[in-house]
């Protein structure tokens, strides 16, 4: 019997040529590409199909993928393997330091196998023939790599240049990069060149070697992430900051380039790397005139075209070496001799941040603008208005109930001054969109009850006790946005004490709550152990409210050095998300807080950035709006539910399982704006986030309630209804209904 291969699959790819099919969320391995199955579920098929002797099958792949993941390992037999998932992307290097590890764990110096998960391989005899062949290379101390004899100059594959041959399996005499089209020829003709299969074969001892002498950084970060995973049955999990500190590295220019005596074996199986639309026609089942036609497609006088659609019907005629792939969302099209450079438009898109890249549309988006519009009104105007215009009103004791139970009930909570300042908010934005009810009354009742926390130095107390004394006299920054939204709307309803109030209040949040060095404002005047970008997104809000309700570009220019904290120094470049804790100076915060990003949050951002773009004229914020938009959709929703986390990192691992209803109403408000935007048509997007808010979090909750809190299983794990709330909902469904009124005026 042979000896044990372990073999280990990487699914860690984006597989970018291949969009619009293949995408962040959704990337190459996971698509059934030529109709059996997943590239990733064939790949493991074929691991699992050794007869020579042993062959444990694991598979690397991210942590964000985790439920597709199951989905293609269910019910298939891993010989003994399993999954280890990585919390975030390092390369290949760590990909391969850590199957070496891993190998050396479980079965001590035994060969190991590292193959993608993403490519086309024919036969699986074949395949593990090609393998065995060069199992004896790889036991006796030499480092293995499989070629593929071209049979075409391609640009878009590395090389390797072979020397002397030993019973089938040649000497490395170096690796090449992708050359231009006349290199490649060059080495087509020259004979001694062979396509990088990206398949490697070693004994687990001499990898670690290879490691130690030219790697020790990767290999001492992955082992410590090793060392300290956790396992469970599901797979193999490690800590995030332990793997993310791994250096990022491929193993071709980690390792392979650097070591000796590496040996190829010529692989003797059928392979294509799927890497582009032209290798899917290769490869595709092809009509009488050479087209591959895949989805609802009719094609009238076409030649050698791959022609494929996702959804609608794809018509067309006379095209000829052609490639048109149409998704929901986004087509592509290009000569099929061209279509490699799908990355220059992939590499576009992310610098405008189009969602398109990250972000994989559902199929049962709703196409008609303005569905919910009746719906919204009833909801709105006859059931929660009526509802919290009286019993969520506290006309004992003053203000507003902090909270109602799920039976309609006030609960006996402290009052907070940034709800009671949210109530004000709501009935003027109500009434300003033809509420008739008591909205006037309203404002007056909540703005009095407020004033009773009034400080000595003109700012406003944290919290109430029930009766509305004074329970917590700290002013907060938070607090004082929402008073401001509050009294810029209240002046707007023509409250006749509103703008002096808020005169006041500006006064003091200049003189004790902005930073000395200017940089932003301090959480109190007392300053605190860690700064936050929340405080500051809600005083942007408020200061575009104040601009709105008096015209006065002054409040647009306090604005606009929120917005220019947020480009300096609240927005990650890299991940497209936006910081929540700091610490002095804006320096990230530590122990993992500096990597907690909120994509309610981040929909809230994206629409402000707008607003104060369009008020201020500077359109280049749109791009950052939609990246944050972009990555709050691909890193921040749970698939189960399509709702919004709670939170998750800057690298997508989610930190909150639970979906609050708030961040879904900033959804709507977010997509509501982009689609205002230059930019692509969202209205489908638009209605998706009002059906998911009322599928949710309002159909099932008593008649103008709502369940604030879903678990990962769409389960509601709601106690109470805080009023905080119904400011999110009141506004975004007013500006939904603005948004579709023309449109839907009939409903």
């Amino acid at each position: 019997m042979s000896e044990r291969i372990a073999c280990f699959v990487m699914s860690g790819g984006v597989g970018s040529r291949l969009w619009p099919l293949s995408r962040e969320d959704n990337p190459k391995q996971f698509h059934d590409l030529s109709g059996d199955g997943s590239m990733l579920a064939k790949t493991l098929r074929r691991m699992t199909g050794r007869t020579a002797g042993a062959a444990p099958v694991f598979l690397i792949a991210s942590e964000r993928h985790a439920g597709r993941v199951h989905a293609d390992v269910n019910g298939m037999d891993l010989a003994g393997g399993g999954v280890l998932f990585e919390p975030v992307g390092r390369n290949t290097a760590a990909a391969v330091a850590l199957a070496t590890l891993r190998t050396l764990a479980d079965f001590g110096d035994s060969l190991v196998l590292v193959v993608p998960s993403d490519h086309e391989i024919f036969t699986t005899a074949q395949f593990w023939q090609t393998v065995e062949q060069g199992a004896p290379a790889a036991g006796e101390g030499r480092l293995v790599v499989f070629g593929i004899r071209p049979d075409q100059p391609e640009t878009g594959y590395g090389y390797i240049e072979v020397g002397a041959e030993h019973g089938g399996v040649f000497d490395v005499s170096r690796f090449v990069e992708k050359p231009d089209l006349e290199t490649a020829r060059k080495y087509v003709a020259a004979g001694n060149y062979y396509w990088n299969a990206g398949i490697f074969l070693f004994r687990a001892s001499v990898m670690r070697d290879a490691f130690l002498r030219f790697q020790p950084d990767i290999w001492a970060a992955t082992e410590k992430a090793f060392a300290a995973a956790t396992s469970d049955l599901s797979g193999l999990y490690m800590p995030e900051e332990l793997y993310a500190a791994i250096p990022s590295d491929s193993i071709d220019y980690a390792v392979m380039e650097r070591a000796e005596g590496i040996a190829m074996v010529p692989a003797g199986f059928r392979w294509n790397d799927l890497g582009s639309w032209q290798s899917l026609l290769d490869v595709g089942p092809s009509d009488e005139n050479g087209n591959v036609i895949i989805g609802d497609v009719v094609a009238i006088d076409c030649q050698n075209s791959y022609i494929r659609s996702h959804g609608r019907l794809l018509s067309a005629v006379g095209l000829k070496d052609t490639a048109v792939v149409a998704t929901a969302d986004a087509t592509f099209v290009a000569p099929v001799s061209h279509s490699q450079n799908v990355r220059k438009v992939v590499q576009q898109l992310e610098k405008s941040g189009r969602l398109e890249t990250r972000f994989t549309p559902s199929h049962d988006r709703v196409v008609e603008s303005g569905a919910w519009r009746s719906r919204v009104r009833h909801w709105l105007f006859e059931e929660a208005l009526p509802l919290w215009s009286t019993v969520g009103v506290d006309e004992r004791h003053g203000g507003f109930h902090e909270a109602l139970g799920l039976d309609a009930v006030p609960l006996a909570r402290p009052k907070r001054m940034r709800t009671m300042a949210r109530q004000v908010y709501g009935f003027a934005v109500a009434r300003a969109r033809g509420w008739d009810g008591p909205a006037d009354r309203l404002i007056a009742h909540g703005l009095e009850f407020m004033s009773r926390g009034r400080t000595d130095r003109g700012g406003w107390v944290r919290t109430f006790n029930v009766d509305g004394s004074v329970s917590d006299a700290t002013e907060d920054a938070y607090d004082h946005s929402c008073v401001l939204l509050a009294l810029a709307h209240a002046h707007m309803c023509g409250n006749p004490d509103a703008l002096q109030l808020g005169r006041e209040t500006f006064a003091f949040v200049d003189e004790h709550l902005e930073d000395s060095s200017l940089a932003g404002f301090l959480e109190a005047p007392e300053g605190g152990s860690l700064r936050r970008s929340n405080p500051h997104m809600h005083l942007l809000e408020a200061f575009l409210a104040w601009h709105e309700a008096t015209g006065d570009r002054t409040y647009l220019r306090r604005a606009a050095r929120i917005v220019d904290l947020f480009r300096s120094y609240f927005f990650d470049a890299d991940s497209w998300t936006v910081g929540e804790y700091f610490q002095d100076g804006w320096a990230a915060a530590p122990d993992g807080k500096g990597d907690w990003t909120e994509p309610g949050h981040h929909f809230e951002w994206a629409s402000l950035l707008i607003d104060f773009a369009n008020r201020s004229g500077q359109t280049s914020l749109t791009t950052y709006a939609r990246k944050l938009y972009a990555s709050a959709v691909a890193n921040g929703l749970n698939r189960a539910t399509g709702l919004a986390y709670g939170a998750v990192s800057k690298q997508g691992m989610p930190l909150d399982l639970v979906s609050r209803s708030w961040p879904q109403t900033e959804a709507i408000k977010a997509s509501i704006a982009l689609d205002m935007a230059d930019g692509p048509d969202l209205k489908p997007e638009i209605e998706a986030r009002v059906g998911r808010l009322f599928r949710w979090h309002i159909d099932p909750a008593p008649v103008g309630l709502w369940i604030d809190r879903i678990d990962e299983r769409g389960r509601s794990v709601a106690a109470e209804v805080p009023a905080s709330i119904f400011y999110h909902l009141v506004y975004a469904l007013m500006q939904y209904l603005d948004s579709t009124e023309e449109r839907g005026s009939a409903a």
